[in-house]
């Protein structure tokens, strides 16, 4: 009789995909497949979120995998997680289990290194796990403090509301337009003033560098100037003037007698009054100072 029947084959080919589907299972849920993890037990008091293939990870490290959640019924209700890590992690005494979860929900444990590296954790030991406290609970401590700043957060509202209704701000508003828009033309103006001190400062510095040149040259006209000798004549003009005056002031010379002589002045004065008489008596009177006759005789 022939083993490999059909019926034989067909059981086996069925065992084999089941012995697949078993380690893809455990594969998919991150276990180790052929490697032999050591097994370290955690007591906790709530895994909420904590199953078979929760990843353990020791200072932000995967390290091993949750490999069943056993519910102590003999000890009040303690859960105890069975957790597979690498061989090569070592537990230092003291060290700890924490629960955490990201903003995602996702759980995962994370191992609290102790400070005792000489002394270790056995295999198989049970150390103490404890759940950390998330981003609900969190809020949910935050809650009472949000409902005592609910009546104010009200009443900046209402302020807020008040504040954009009033047409003032409208009116503030369209002024900063306004304001906006001057800003913006007299951007315009000052680039066009730039353009235009550029395109002429060429000619303005030409200029300019004639003034300088014609400052220096006039400085250079001053600089050989003798001054001394200048101020020298200067001097002696006016020791001339001074000296001038002084006779003047004095009764030396005719223009000092003119000035300070008052007979002198009323002489001259007199004689241009007889003076002025004899014109008039000329022209009143003519022929007593001019005798003209054809026949030579006189007028008596």
């Amino acid at each position: 009789m022939k083993f490999f029947t059909k019926e034989v084959k067909i059981a086996l080919v069925a065992i084999f995909a089941i012995v697949v589907l078993f380690y893809g299972l455990q594969f998919l849920k991150g276990l180790s497949i052929f490697a032999d993890d050591d097994n370290y037990y955690v007591k906790f008091d709530d895994v909420s979120g904590v199953a078979a293939s929760t990843p353990v990870y020791a200072n932000g490290y995967k390290v091993g995998v949750v490999e069943d959640v056993i519910f102590d019924y003999s000890t009040s209700g303690n859960i105890v997680a069975v957790m597979g890590l690498d061989k090569k992690m070592r537990l230092p005494r003291g060290s700890r289990a924490e629960i955490s979860s990201d903003l995602l929900g996702n759980i995962k444990i994370n191992l609290l290194l102790g400070n005792d590296p000489l002394n270790s954790i056995a295999k198989g030991d049970t150390i103490v796990g404890s759940t950390e406290g998330g981003m609900m609970s969190k809020l949910g401590e935050m809650m009472p403090t949000i409902e005592r700043m609910m009546p104010k957060l009200d009443s900046i509202l209402s302020s807020l509301n008040t504040l954009l209704a009033d047409p003032a701000l409208a009116q503030t508003l369209h002024n900063v337009e306004g304001i906006t828009r001057n800003l913006d033309a007299t951007s315009v103006q000052l680039r066009t003033l730039s353009a235009t001190l550029n395109h002429e400062l060429p000619g303005v510095m030409q200029k300019t560098n004639g003034v300088l040149t014609n400052t220096q040259e006039l400085t250079g006209k001053l600089a050989a100037i003798d001054v001394n000798a200048m101020m020298a004549s200067v001097n002696q003009t006016l020791a001339n003037v001074s000296q001038m005056t002084q006779k003047l002031n004095s009764n030396e010379g005719t223009l000092g007698l003119l000035m300070r002589d008052a007979t002198l002045y009323n002489n001259l004065n007199a004689t241009m009054v007889s003076a002025d008489s004899l014109l008039i008596d000329l022209r009143a009177h003519p022929k007593r100072y001019v005798h003209f006759s054809i026949f030579g005789k006189k007028d008596k």
